[in-house]
C-alpha cells in the first residue's frame, strides 16, 4: 500500500510526525498537501528539510497532488499523506484522489486555537468550515481519530458528535 498514514496537522511536518509516527508506521516519504506552503518556495524548502534523510519529502498543491495521485498510490514506497486542514483533504478527494480507499483512518494532530474556532479537545480547535469538512470525511467513511502521538490518549469524531 502506498499510503500508510493520513494526518491533519496545522504544523504540517514537524518533530511529532518524524520522530513518533514514523517509528509506528511504514514510511518512505511524506506527501504534504497545502496550497500556501507549496506556493511559497522558502516554506516548501523548510518543510521538505524536516523529513529525515533518506526519506523523501514532497510539498504540493491540491491540484498537483490530484494530478500525481495514480503515481503516488502506484508506488512501491509507503507515504504519509499530511494536510494542514480537513478542508484540504475534502478538496483533494473531490479532485479525484481517493485516499480513503487506500487508508480509511484519519489521524488529527494539533489544530491551534484561533479566531472563530471552537475548542473541541486538547490541542484541537475547529472552525465551522472545518467541522463541515470533518462531517464530510466521516460521511465518506473515514475513521477520524484525534491523537497527538501514538501512545497518547485520544478521542474520535464520533465521541465529539455525541
Amino acid at each position: 500500500m502506498a499510503i500508510s498514514f493520513i494526518r491533519i496537522d496545522d504544523r504540517i511536518i514537524h518533530g511529532q510526525v518524524v520522530t513518533r509516527w514514523m517509528s509506528e508506521r511504514a514510511c518512505d516519504g511524506v506527501v504534504a498537501v497545502d496550497d500556501p506552503s507549496a506556493n511559497n518556495p522558502t516554506l516548501s524548502k523548510v518543510l521538505k528539510g524536516a523529513v529525515p534523510k533518506p526519506l523523501k519529502g514532497f510539498v504540493m498543491t491540491v491540484d498537483r497532488t490530484a494530478l500525481k495521485w495514480e503515481e503516488i498510490v502506484g508506488s512501491k514506497k509507503n507515504y504519509f499523506l499530511i494536510a494542514k486542514t480537513p478542508e484540504t483533504l475534502v478538496r483533494l478527494y473531490e479532485a479525484g484522489a481517493d485516499f480513503i480507499a487506500c487508508y480509511p483512518i484519519l489521524n488529527v494532530g494539533p489544530m491551534s486555537a484561533r479566531e472563530g474556532a471552537e475548542k473541541i479537545g486538547p490541542n484541537v480547535a475547529i472552525t465551522e468550515g472545518e467541522r463541515e469538512a470533518f462531517e464530510r470525511l466521516d460521511a465518506l467513511g473515514m475513521d477520524i481519530q484525534f491523537k497527538l502521538v501514538p501512545d497518547s490518549k485520544g478521542f474520535t469524531w464520533k465521541d465529539i458528535k455525541k
